[in-house]
């Protein structure tokens, strides 16, 4: 499709809507909200997968390679056919297509800080003028693009700073932390690309994910080489039905196999709770306790149902047991393990479990302060972090919008605004050409300047007229983040 058609309908016709002689649209992204409890501050991520994949490749392929006249007549046919017989015209996009590639200017901050509410991440402006009708004529497709990878890359974040607090405080072993948050998103995520791009920022905090696509997106778009580094990676795993194969009356064999033939050695999870959980536990783990010992790796014990926090750490109020002590401690029972130096039991490295239904920050918070208090180290469980956390967003959760705040008409120079009086603030924009300087620890926002402050601070060209300047790697990005 041409990539001037992924846009929303509204934007075709403003080119004729703005003043006559208008010249120059700049304009800003930013997020303006947060609607997530103590997070003041987004992660920027996704702008060099837009510019590489859409800004160039797109336009490349599906617009500047094709025959002039198969685009126009194409464009023609669904602007006339969507809006009825109209003015847009086609010159615009004749003229466009002549020229070549895409005359923008793109300013942002290194992919992977953190970036405090009402701060912009990056600019934009037409570097020919009878081409300003392109600056927010890209809105969409920017907002579509980049709001996901940066939601995901910042709760991941939060994910991270939970378990290495924990971590820190109860476990011997804290780069552990890089495989604790595992990403099991990808089933439940809005279609194939929302799955790799939100993985994607994942693995900018963590290691472990089961969306195997986002390896190669961050191959191809971050210059990572998985033969040179860890991108990212996961571990043998069963599922139910894998389970149910082996029928209930035969689940104990089902592990014995799958431990001492399938997997005779290395890591392998196995899902535990297809029927009774609690009697893998306390029957069929204490039944093959030499064979878990004496294999050269762990077993994994997967449970996938109930509330998270009880079954990993124990219900005080559970009717049994084994509900009220848990997944963790039934463990200790059966293998035992070992007291690290901070005073915090230590599975045996033989076994360990995984839990990845439902998980939320706050889930993970009260699973690691409530396994401190009962004396488990928080590395004995992992978390496997799906869609419940990374669909459960919008666009709205930071506030994420593209705005303009400066334009030229005819040579002379407005800086423009919104400011709604029926608006809480939050929809405010900043005002004119726009700088951004690093001040004790954090980004700030300095609008209204001039064009040779604008030049200045910490905004760097990435991208112009057609030519991606900045390349960032994977390695870059996961060192700023951390």
């Amino acid at each position: 499709m041409n990539p001037l058609l992924y846009t929303d309908g509204y934007k075709v016709d403003h080119r004729r809507q703005y003043p006559n002689q208008t010249i120059l649209v700049y304009s800003n992204w930013t997020p303006r909200k947060s609607r997530i409890e103590g997070i003041n501050e987004v992660v920027f991520f996704g702008l060099q997968y837009f510019i590489k994949k859409y800004i160039i490749e797109d336009f490349r392929d599906n617009f500047f390679n094709k025959p002039k006249a198969e685009i126009c007549r194409k464009y023609s046919r669904r602007i006339n056919n969507y809006l009825g017989e109209n003015s847009v015209g086609i010159k615009h996009i004749e003229d466009l297509h002549d020229l070549g590639y895409i005359p923008m200017v793109i300013k942002a901050l290194p992919e992977g800080v953190s970036v405090p509410i009402r701060v912009p991440m990056f600019t934009m402006y037409n570097t020919l003028p009878e081409f300003f009708w392109l600056t927010n004529y890209f809105e969409t497709l920017i907002s579509t693009t980049v709001w996901l990878p940066c939601n995901s890359a910042t709760i991941a974040k939060q994910y991270r700073i939970i378990l290495d607090k924990y971590a820190n405080e109860t476990a011997s072993m804290l780069e552990f932390v890089d495989w604790q948050g595992h990403d099991f998103s990808m089933r439940g995520m809005a279609g194939l690309e929302a799955a790799i791009i939100s993985s994607a920022g994942h693995l900018l905090s963590f290691t472990g994910t089961d969306t195997i696509p986002t390896i190669d997106f961050l191959e191809t778009y971050y210059n990572a080489d998985s033969d040179k580094e860890l991108i990212g990676g996961s571990v043998a795993a069963t599922e139910h039905s894998v389970m149910c194969m082996g029928t209930n009356t035969g689940e104990q064999e089902t592990f014995k196999r799958l431990i001492t033939e399938v997997y005779p050695k290395g890591i392998v999870s196995i899902v535990s709770d297809t029927w009774d959980l609690w009697k893998v536990l306390t029957e069929y783990l204490p039944n093959l306790k030499e064979e878990v010992l004496a294999r050269d790796g762990k077993v994994v014990i997967r449970p996938d149902s109930g509330d998270p926090v009880d079954i990993i750490c124990g219900n005080p109020n559970g009717k049994t047991i084994e509900e009220q002590k848990g997944v963790i401690e039934l463990l200790w029972d059966t293998f035992g393990g070992q007291t690290n130096t901070k005073g915090y039991k230590e599975l045996d490295s033989h076994i360990g479990a995984i839990y990845g239904d439902s998980i939320t920050l706050d889930r993970a918070t009260q699973i690691c302060e409530r396994l401190k208090q009962k004396g488990f180290a928080s590395t004995n469980v992992v978390l496997g972090i799906g869609s419940f956390t990374y669909q459960y967003n919008t666009r709205d959760t930071f506030g994420f919008a593209m705005k303009a705040t400066y334009g030229e008409v005819d040579g002379e120079g407005r800086a423009i605004y919104k400011d709604p009086i029926t608006d809480d603030g939050t929809k405010k924009s900043a005002k004119g050409l726009l700088k951004i300087e690093f001040e004790n620890g954090e980004y700030k926002l300095y609008d209204q300047v001039n064009w040779e402050e604008e030049k200045q601070g910490e905004l760097k060209e990435v991208f112009r007229d057609g030519k991606i300047l900045v390349d960032q790697t994977l390695s870059e990005i996961r060192k700023r983040i951390r």
